[in-house]
């Protein structure tokens, strides 16, 4: 049940602990990208207009259960304050204790008190039930607003909503299953997936269901390199996932939809950019290959510019946090942009290729939808149960 199918009046004075993403990157105690947190507003407005008072939890990066100055969250307090500037914000240095206790309950309707980093609690990974029990007890609702991490089985994700008398969804994360599930289900056509980054073990199932849905398959980034070895190419030293080799040899016999790069540029290491070369299909036995080139870039370019259907892109097409090697990401990215222009449903999902697109990309509405989650979004279009998704339909 989403925060929207109750009457608006049903949140007045009511305590709401809302899980949010906001591992957000910090440096000099300030924000880089607020993405995830600008994700979380319009469900923070929603619920504070009605006069909910509004106890905000959720982790940033790996404590490991212990305290780290570095990655407290009291520095996303001045970002939360300046994306909601008529609402009275404040946090407080734990998550859980007497002073938490205390400080929520003189919270007044309309009021958002953020709470410090879950993780530097070692029982938020472990799903320990007196650590979900203390946070379930300081509201009568929970709400989800964390599709990111949903696939994590953690006591603020699960635990938590077990033991709240109401548990609903947020509206980001709604949106997200909004868009997540017609591309599994039913893409508008013609449909072109776009399919990059690192490892094919982490993206198997959720392509197993994409290509067979899929007119064109575009692969770039590493997972090419599996792709392009299982037809006999020579990939110098780039990865290869050999446990994914006869998989890949298989569905590209059969599945004459999927494009590999026909060119791409290559160098000896990642630190040797003077020694930078564009090959073909053979890449050299010393080098290793960085990016897609720009044959292979233009082709894709037209296949994605020209859709009106849908296109759903998850994985840059090479090392693009690198200038030199991120022409090929750079250019589906503007591929991408001219395909909503033209009409078409654009899902952009995954943390590099979300990094690459906020690059060029003037105002959100040059993409239909960006997704907060990589894996949770790979995993929930793959077919698995997402803990955090799963515990909302109980009630």
């Amino acid at each position: 049940m989403s925060i929207t199918n109750l009457q608006d009046d049903f949140y007045k004075g009511k305590k709401v602990l809302v899980r949010v993403d906001f591992n957000v990157p910090i440096s000099n105690g300030e924000v880089e990208d607020d993405f995830r947190i600008r994700s979380s507003i319009p469900t923070l407005e929603y619920l504070s207009r009605r006069g909910a008072k509004l106890i905000i939890i959720s982790h940033l990066g790996r404590p490991k259960g212990k305290y780290d100055s570095n990655l407290s969250l009291k520095p996303v307090i001045n970002r939360l304050q300046s994306l909601l500037p008529e609402k009275k914000i404040d946090w407080i240095d734990d998550c859980i204790g007497h002073n938490v206790e205390n400080r929520i309950q003189k919270l007044q309707n309309g009021e958002i008190l953020l709470l410090e980093n879950l993780r530097f609690h070692s029982e938020e990974e472990k799903n320990n039930e007196k650590f979900a029990q203390a946070l379930a007890s300081y509201a009568e609702i929970f709400v989800n607003d964390a599709f990111s991490v949903s696939h994590r089985k953690h006591a603020s994700i699960y635990g938590v909503p077990t033991l709240s008398q109401h548990r609903l969804a947020g509206l980001q994360l709604q949106k997200e299953l909004k868009y997540l599930t017609n591309i599994r289900d039913n893409p508008e056509q013609p449909f072109v997936l776009v399919i990059g980054g690192a490892k094919i073990r982490d993206k198997i199932d959720a392509m197993k269901i994409l290509i067979d849905k899929a007119e064109k398959v575009l692969v770039g980034g590493a997972i090419a390199y599996t792709f392009l070895a299982s037809k006999g190419y020579s990939i110098g030293k780039s990865p290869v996932e050999d446990d994914y080799i006869s998989w890949a040899a298989e569905i590209l016999e059969k599945e004459e939809k999927i494009l590999l790069p026909e060119d791409q540029f290559v160098a000896p290491n990642v630190d040797e950019r003077n020694s930078i070369q564009l090959v073909g299909n053979e890449i050299p036995s010393d080098m290793i290959g960085f990016d897609i080139g720009p044959k292979t870039s233009q082709n894709y370019m037209s296949i994605i510019s020209s859709t009106n259907g849908t296109v759903f892109w998850n994985g840059p097409m090479g090392l693009f946090e690198i200038r030199e090697f991120s022409h090929g990401t750079m250019d589906i990215v503007t591929a991408i942009i001219l395909a909503r222009l033209r009409g078409a449903e654009t899902i952009v999902g995954g943390g590099d290729s979300v990094s690459a697109l906020r690059k060029i990309m003037a105002n959100k509405s040059e993409v239909s939808h960006i997704s907060t989650g990589g894996g949770a979004s790979l995993e929930y279009i793959g077919g698995k149960v997402l803990p955090g998704i799963e515990i909302l339909k109980d009630k």
